[in-house]
C-alpha cells in the first residue's frame, strides 16, 4: 500500500498530550488528522466514518481504553493499522497489544521524527518498536531461534531481515544496516512473507515471535 496523503486519528486522554499530537501531525503535508479522542467509547463509529489509514493508540484511557479499542478496530476495519502509543513497557501489555493486531508499539518519549516516519513505515508493512520495547520482545524469545527459521525455510539473509524487522527498524534502516537498496530489501520481506504464509509486517514480526524464529542480540 503506498499513499500519498494518509489518514490519521488519535486516541489520548491527556489534553495537554493530544494538543501537542494535534499540532505536530496536523501540520505536516502527507498526513491527514481525521480526528482526537479522550477514550475509545464511540471507535467503531468514529473508525467508519473517517475510515483512518493509522490510528494513534493509548493504552490507559478512561472507560474504554486502548486494548479495547484496538481489539473493535480490527474487527470494524481490519486494513486500519493500529500504533500503540503509551508510557506502558510490560510485557503484558506489550504482547497483549501485538496478538489483538497492534502494527507497532511506540513509547511516549519517541522524538516526533521517529513518530512520523513509524507512521509512515507501517503502511509500507513495517513494525515500528521503541527500542526499549523491541528488546523486551526479543529478550522473550532468545531460545532456540535458528532450528526454526529453518523449519521455515528462510535464507540466513532472510533471517537477518526478519530480525531486524521484530527489531523495530525501517525499511530504509534495514537496507543501511545490510548494504542492500529498498528494493531488494522489499524482495526478501516478499519472500519471508510467502515462506511463513504471511501477508505483512505485522504478521510477520508476530509469527516469528510466535514460533521464536529469530533471537535478540
Amino acid at each position: 500500500m503506498d499513499k500519498t496523503t494518509l489518514s490519521v486519528l488519535i486516541y489520548e486522554d491527556r489534553p495537554d498530550l493530544r494538543a501537542s499530537l494535534e499540532m505536530l501531525l496536523g501540520g505536516l503535508p502527507d498526513l491527514v488528522l481525521a480526528g482526537t479522542f479522550p477514550n475509545c467509547k464511540n471507535v467503531a463509529e468514529e473508525v467508519q466514518k473517517h475510515c483512518p489509514d493509522v490510528v494513534l493508540m493509548d493504552i490507559n484511557m478512561p472507560e474504554y481504553d486502548g486494548l479495547y479499542g484496538l481489539q473493535i478496530i480490527k474487527e470494524t476495519r481490519p486494513e486500519t493499522e493500529v500504533i500503540m502509543f503509551t508510557v506502558f513497557e510490560e510485557e503484558d501489555k506489550i504482547f497483549a497489544s501485538l496478538e489483538a493486531g497492534a502494527s507497532g508499539y511506540l513509547l511516549k518519549d519517541t522524538p516526533p521524527m521517529k513518530l512520523y516516519e513509524a507512521i509512515k513505515d507501517v503502511i509500507l508493512g513495517g513494525a515500528p518498536m521503541s527500542p526499549g520495547i523491541a528488546r523486551r520482545v526479543l529478550e522473550r524469545f532468545k531460545k532456540p531461534p535458528v532450528a526454526h527459521a529453518k523449519t521455515f525455510h528462510l535464507s540466513k539473509r532472510e533471517t537477518e531481515i526478519l530480525s531486524l524487522l521484530v527489531k523495530g527498524h525501517t525499511y530504509k534502516r534495514i537496507a543501511a544496516d545490510c548494504f542492500i537498496s529498498m528494493d531488494t530489501v522489499r524482495g526478501h520481506l516478499k519472500n519471508i512473507y510467502v515462506k511463513l504464509q504471511v501477508n505483512s509486517g505485522k504478521e510477520a514480526v508476530a509469527k516469528a515471535l510466535r514460533h521464536k524464529i529469530v533471537e535478540g542480540d
